[in-house]
Order: C-alpha cells, then sequence, then structure tokens
C-alpha cells in the first residue's frame, strides 16, 4: 500500500452533512447564433444577423423615465405599449423584468404592478405563473382611447361636440332612409318628452340623449350605435354643458326646439340629405353657442359641469 503524501492529514474525517446547497438551473433564451445542430456555431447569413441585431437590441431595451403630469401609471403603460403595437415587443416576448422596469422608468413597483395590470386589462400581456409576463399570442383590436389632457373645459366640451357632429348627421341620414312607423312614433314621443321636461323647468339632459338614441335606433347599424354608446359617458357630461348654457338665454333655447324639429321633419320625409344637413346644423350651431357663452357661466357653471368631461377623457 502506498503511504499517504499528507500523512498528517490522511487520517482527517469531514463531517457528514445531512442538508445540501441546492442546485440552481438556469435556464437562458439561446443566442440565435448559437442555435446549431453541430459542435460549432453555423456560419451568419445576412438574415440571421438581422435577427441577432433585433434580440441584442430587445435585451439592451430602454426606456424613458416617466415625468409627473399624467398618472405615472398610465405614462408607463403606454410606453410599453407602444412597443408591442410598433413591433419592437412581439408575441411571446417576455417583458423585462419588474425590478428592471422599476429602474428603467424610475417608479415604484406599485406603479409598474398599475401599469402591468393596465396591459392585461387591454389584452395586451398575460402572465405565467413562474414564468413572469409575455405579450400575448393574438393581439386584440386597438382599444379607442381618448386624449385631452392639455384641453380646456370650453375645448373638451367644443371637441366632443365635432365628434357628435360626424356621426350624427351620418346617422340622421340612414335614419331617414330605414326608419318605419314604429321608429318614428319612437323619435316623436322622444322629442316631445324633451319639450315637456323644458316646460316644466327641467334641463332636458336625459331627454336630449334620449332623441338622439332614437334617431339613431332608426340608423340601424349596431357599429354606430355602440359606437354612441361608448362616447355616451362623455357626450353625456358635453350635453350638460351645452344644454346649461342654452337654458340661460330664451333666444338658445328656441333655436335647439326648430333645429330638432327640422331633424324630425327630415327623418319623417325620408329625405336623407335634408336629414344629414339639419343634423349637422344642429351640432355646427351648439359649437357656435358654446363659443359665444357668456364668460360668466364657464366660470360659474360650466367650469363645474365640464369637469366629469375632462376626467373621463383622461382616464
Amino acid at each position: 500500500m502506498k503511504p499517504s503524501p499528507h500523512p498528517e492529514t490522511s487520517e482527517l474525517k469531514l463531517p457528514t452533512y445531512k442538508h445540501t446547497v441546492p442546485r440552481i438551473s438556469v435556464t437562458r433564451k439561446p443566442h440565435p447564433l448559437h442555435k446549431s445542430n453541430g459542435a460549432h456555431p453555423r456560419q451568419p447569413d445576412a438574415a440571421m444577423l438581422a435577427t441577432c441585431l433585433l434580440y441584442d437590441n430587445f435585451m439592451t431595451q430602454n426606456f424613458t423615465p416617466v415625468t409627473s403630469g399624467a398618472r405615472l401609471s398610465d405614462q408607463v403603460a403606454e410606453q410599453l405599449a407602444a412597443e408591442i403595437r410598433q413591433g419592437r415587443l412581439v408575441p411571446g416576448d417576455k417583458l423585462p423584468t419588474e425590478a428592471r422596469l422599476v429602474e428603467q422608468f424610475e417608479v415604484s413597483r406599485t406603479v409598474v404592478r398599475e401599469a402591468v395590470s393596465r396591459l392585461k386589462s387591454l389584452g395586451l400581456v398575460d402572465s405565467r405563473q413562474g414564468s413572469g409576463v409575455f405579450v400575448t399570442q393574438q393581439q386584440p383590436f386597438a382599444p379607442l382611447n381618448f386624449e385631452a389632457r392639455h384641453a380646456a373645459s370650453k375645448d373638451a366640451v367644443v371637441q366632443m361636440v365635432e365628434v357628435r357632429r360626424a356621426l350624427e348627421a351620418e346617422v340622421a341620414a340612414l335614419a331617414a332612409q330605414r326608419r318605419n312607423t314604429s321608429d318614428l312614433r319612437a323619435i316623436r314621443q322622444a322629442a316631445q318628452a324633451l319639450d315637456a321636461a323644458v316646460q316644466s323647468g327641467g334641463n332636458g339632459v336625459n331627454e336630449d340623449v334620449k332623441f338622439h338614441r332614437a334617431i339613431a335606433d332608426a340608423a340601424r347599424n349596431p357599429f354606430l350605435i355602440q359606437t354612441l354608446e361608448y362616447l355616451g359617458q362623455f357626450l353625456h357630461g358635453a350635453t350638460q354643458v351645452t344644454r346649461a348654457n342654452e337654458a340661460r338665454r330664451v333666444d338658445f333655447a328656441a333655436e335647439v326646439q326648430i333645429e330638432h324639429q327640422a331633424i324630425l321633419q327630415a327623418v319623417e320625409a325620408g329625405d336623407p340629405i335634408a336629414a344629414r344637413q339639419a343634423a349637422a346644423t344642429h351640432m355646427g350651431n351648439a359649437i357656435v353657442r358654446i363659443q359665444s357663452a357668456d364668460p360668466a357661466f364657464w366660470q360659474q357653471e360650466g367650469e363645474r359641469l365640464a369637469q366629469p368631461l375632462i376626467k373621463g377623457l383622461r382616464k
């Protein structure tokens, strides 16, 4: 038996531990150039180099730190959504880690979580337990969003009425072509209810909305109706402002009643050209009435009534 080269340690026995340090397995996404069936990486061609460049750009993605003003989580969500919609983050890609996003955007973890939650609600990303957050494989239709962060109260109302003018004019024209006896009855009843509400001292906001909805129903276009329903959350606020403004002057109130009658008569006559013109004129005159409103109105009532509209636009 060969003697030990270190006799002073030959008899040393190390203690046996029952617990061992667990092995940590790290799975890394392979770099495109490393995908090879042989022992050596394949030689890159032009397409592979382009893929490699995109990969490296993604791994070093930099985001712009957000600033005060709009909600921080909204700013983070908008930047991430832009990366997805512009194709820099594609279906199946994993979003940077929460810690990385916190560092890049210079915000708290709470802000990042709120932003990711918003992306999930839009159908842009989903979570995989233990894996992270990934861009969804099938992207949804882009949602309809409004940006009015810089709009003053009067501007926000005018802009929303401009949207109404484009939609309501076509709705009235289609209603004139497609209305039936039942539709005409509903429109007439809505017009009468509006007149009665005003005469009894009410603001007529709900009745005004119902009058225009009755015309929209007669158009029989589900896409137009659904668009108006979505806009309803903003249109109601704009209508509150216009009705409050018009109620302050007898001539304004009389003009509105005449304009409604013109729309009704054109729809009854089955004249799409006249109906389109009457509805466009009605909305155009509403804008003129807003712009010519007494400054005291905006200092008192208009500003207050317009706030829900502006807050809705900023959501």
